[in-house]
Order: C-alpha cells, then sequence, then structure tokens
C-alpha cells in the first residue's frame, strides 16, 4: 500500500497553464461588430460551390502526398506515445543458456567435462514515485495531439490551396482571353491602317506603329499559356496526380462578387487554428519534459524479481529441485554527474519558453493575417469599382477614337494610344477580381474553417 501511495503521488514539475493571451475586441479592419457566427463555422464544400472545385479538392484529400505523411507523422507520433506509456507496466523478459566446459586435471583433481544450462523468467518495475514516467509520457501524448493538430493543418491548407490555385487558373484564363481580343482588335487595326497605306491615304508610320502594337501583344499569349501550364502542372501534383489538364467550372468573367464574410469572435480563434493548437500543444510537451528533468534529481526505485531453474542436465532444469529465485527491491540515484542533469533541466526549460514565445507569436500572427484579410475585402472592393470604371472609359475611348479616326477628325495615333491603354487596364481588372475572390479563401484558412468537422467528413463530403 505505501508503494502504491507513492506510485499514485503527484508528479513532480509545473503542471501546465495555456499562456494569457490579450485578445483584440474586434479585429482591426473589420466592417460589422463582432459576433459569433463565423465562415469558419461551414464546411469547405458550403464556402467553395464550384462543382468541378469540390471535385478538385475531393481528389486532394484522397491523393495528395503532403496529407499522406502528414498523417503517417500521426501514427509515429502514436506509436511513441505508446513506447512512452510502456514504463507504466512490469517489464518481463526471458532468458536462457547452454554451455559445456572442461575442467583440467590436476595431481589431486581428476579432469572433467560437465554441462551446464540455465533458464529464467525475469521482472522489473520502476515505481514513478516522482512521476518521471508519467512526465515522459504526457510529453509524448501532446507531441501526438500537436502533430494531429499538424495533420488537420494540413487538410485546411490543401483545401484552400487547391481553391487558390483553381481561381489562379482560372483569372490566367481570362488574361488570355484579353489577349487575344486585344490581339484581333489590333489585327483589325493593322489591316484598316494597311489598306487606307496601299490607298494612298496613310503613310507607312502608321502601318509600323500599328504592327509593333500588334506583335506586343501577340508575345502575351503564349506567354500566358505558358503560365496556365504551369498552374495546371502545380494544381496537378496538388491532386497527387501526373502533370496534365485541370477541368473548369464556372468562368473566370462569370463569377459573382463574394460578400462580406462574417469572421466570428477574435477570442474564438484560440480554439479554431490549428497552428495556434499545435504550439499549444507544443507547450504542454516542453512543460511536461521540464518534469521529467526534474524528476532525473531523484532516485528511481523499482522491483526485480527473477525465477528459473539451473541444471546440468537440460531435462532437470524445470524440476523443483534445480530452480533458483530471487525478489528484490532497488533504488539507484545520482550524487554527481558533471552538472549534466542541471544543463539538461536548463536545456528544457528553454525548450519550453521557447514553445511559449512561439504560441505567443503564432496568435498574434493570426489575428494580424484576419486584419490584413478584412481589410483587403474593403479595399480591394473599392478598386475593383473604380478600375471598372477605368476599363468602361477605355472602352468607349476606342469606340470613339475609330469614329473620330473613320471621319477625319483624328490621327492614327489616338486610335493606338486607346487601344494599348484599354489592354493593361482589363489585365488589372481581372487581377483586382482575382485578389478579391482569394480574399475568401485566405479568410477561410486564417480563421481555421472547417474547424467543427470530425476527421471522417473532411473528406467524406455529403
Amino acid at each position: 500500500m505505501v508503494l502504491l501511495s507513492f506510485a499514485t503521488s503527484c508528479a513532480v514539475g509545473p503542471n501546465f497553464v495555456r499562456p494569457e493571451v490579450t485578445a483584440p475586441g474586434d479585429y482591426r479592419g473589420q466592417v460589422q461588430p463582432s459576433e459569433a457566427t463565423s465562415i469558419a463555422d461551414l464546411p469547405w464544400w458550403e464556402v467553395f460551390q464550384d462543382d468541378v472545385l469540390q471535385q478538385l479538392i475531393e481528389e486532394a484529400l484522397a491523393a495528395n502526398y503532403d496529407l499522406k505523411i502528414a498523417v503517417q507523422r500521426v501514427e509515429q507520433a502514436r506509436a511513441f506515445a505508446g513506447v512512452a506509456r510502456s514504463p507504466f507496466y512490469p517489464q518481463i523478459g526471458y532468458q536462457g543458456s547452454g554451455g559445456r566446459q572442461r575442467v583440467p586435471q590436476f595431481e589431486s583433481t581428476p579432469g572433467a567435462t560437465t554441462d551446464l544450462f540455465y533458464g529464467a523468467f525475469a521482472l522489473a518495475w520502476e515505481i514513478d514515485v516522482w512521476g518521471r514516467i508519467r512526465r515522459s509520457s504526457e510529453a509524448a501524448q501532446q507531441t501526438l495531439f500537436a502533430t494531429e493538430q499538424f495533420r488537420r493543418g494540413v487538410l485546411l491548407s490543401l483545401v484552400t490551396g487547391v481553391a487558390q490555385a483553381y481561381l489562379a487558373l482560372l483569372e490566367l484564363d481570362r488574361e488570355l482571353e484579353i489577349a487575344r481580343d486585344t490581339t484581333a482588335s489590333f489585327q483589325e487595326t493593322l489591316g484598316l491602317f494597311t489598306r487606307r497605306f496601299q490607298g494612298g491615304v496613310g503613310n507607312k508610320l502608321q502601318v509600323a506603329r500599328a504592327q509593333a502594337a500588334l506583335s506586343e501583344t501577340q508575345a502575351q499569349v503564349p506567354e500566358l499559356e505558358r503560365r496556365i501550364v504551369f498552374q495546371e502542372n502545380a494544381i496537378s501534383v496538388l491532386l497527387g496526380r501526373n502533370p496534365g489538364p485541370i477541368a473548369r467550372g464556372t468562368p473566370f468573367a462569370e463569377r459573382p462578387v463574394s460578400p462580406p464574410t462574417p469572421p466570428g469572435l477574435p477570442s474564438a480563434l484560440l480554439e479554431r487554428r490549428p497552428d495556434i493548437l499545435e504550439a499549444e500543444h507544443r507547450i504542454a510537451s516542453a512543460n511536461a519534459s521540464v518534469g521529467v528533468a526534474i524528476a532525473n534529481f531523484f532516485p528511481r526505485i523499482g522491483l526485480t524479481a527473477l525465477y528459473g531453474g539451473q541444471s546440468t542436465e537440460l531435462s532437470d532444469i524445470a524440476k523443483g529441485n534445480f530452480s533458483i529465485w530471487n525478489v528484490a527491491g532497488n533504488a539507484a540515484g545520482p550524487l554527481f554527474q558533471g552538472f549534466s542533469l542541471l544543463q539538461q533541466y536548463r536545456g528544457q526549460k528553454a525548450a519550453w519558453e521557447e514553445t511559449r514565445a512561439n504560441y505567443e507569436q503564432t496568435v498574434i500572427t493570426a489575428f494580424a493575417e484576419v486584419s490584413n484579410t478584412l481589410t483587403a475585402q474593403t479595399k480591394l472592393a473599392e478598386a475593383r469599382d473604380a478600375q471598372q470604371v477605368a476599363v468602361e472609359a477605355y472602352q468607349e475611348s476606342v469606340r470613339l477614337s475609330r469614329i473620330r479616326y473613320d471621319s477625319g477628325l483624328a490621327g492614327y495615333f489616338e486610335v493606338l494610344e486607346a487601344q494599348q491603354l484599354l489592354f493593361p487596364s482589363e489585365i488589372a481588372l481581372a487581377q483586382v477580381q482575382l485578389d478579391q475572390l482569394l480574399t475568401v479563401v485566405t479568410l477561410y484558412r486564417a480563421l481555421g474553417g472547417g474547424w467543427q468537422l470530425p476527421d471522417e467528413q473532411w473528406t467524406q463530403k455529403p
């Protein structure tokens, strides 16, 4: 009973307490007042409502290699946690030997050859008086929890990564469409200037300038086609497949503008983001390792037992007359080891301080990421409205310049300038639209989207 009371006593070392962090009342850049509702509460298939995109995400969740690596890391951590728990139980082993020896002959002693056989079971059990084993097991268990959160982080990053890459691919398709339409427009202008030159009305300078503008735009087409192939290959890697074409859903120009998304309460972020939860479990693991370092200063107390047999005949080894046994208690502890234990403790304490600082930095980085995304939503909406007005104005200027040129009221330079200004403005509008769509994806990841989903539902959409 005395030993059992020691074994169940409190473990040495500090008990884990989550570090206190100050969460802001509202996210900076938040337009609406904070409320409990958050986009992070939604499953990913309700956020990314594109059938083709959902199919790509499902394929990635089934075959992505980063996710497979993360899953195996969890299995490793689970096995190591089992190893750390094993000293709680008695350690039972066996040993045996058999041999023959020759004793030399002396004047007073005749020589002889003898056989000796030995077999026994051994038991050893360390009584966890100071909690060294418990702290070691706790550290391994918290590492397992951290690894599981890392895997959930990979899940979230994979879902949002596929969505980001897919939207970027659609935007490149839109840029290619704009480049081809602009090429056709410049081709038409070149034809007009060429006909006027051949008719004796225009001049060679007009034709040369129109040809240069056309060639510059044509050069954008193969460049965009190259970028599209690269983007498709990047998505293929996320899907765990060989490089190949990627299906498209709703065209980029037809995708609606996403409405403002509710971020939820800032304090809830601490319970949702996988990287914050992972950092918290890392602190708990380091905290338990400090307890292990403290327990190493104290003696280890245990029980050992042995039972077996020893005989010169193998057939006699299991008989009672030849049995051997012993039971003993033991204690062993350090006296002086060159300050090794002290330095181990200091190292573990520093590791704990490191994980705590990492946790606090992860938290404030998370708040900053959400704030940046909310600010981007507001400012990109303003930028898109302004850029849309600019595109429409340039389109009107192209139309009017052609009319003025045909009427003899404007020169060729006015027509080319209007066309050359329209092309980058349309590209800029497409890029702003992409950035605006990506804010939803970024916010979903920054808020720890899908935090309520069980593991099996990540890969099994209803």
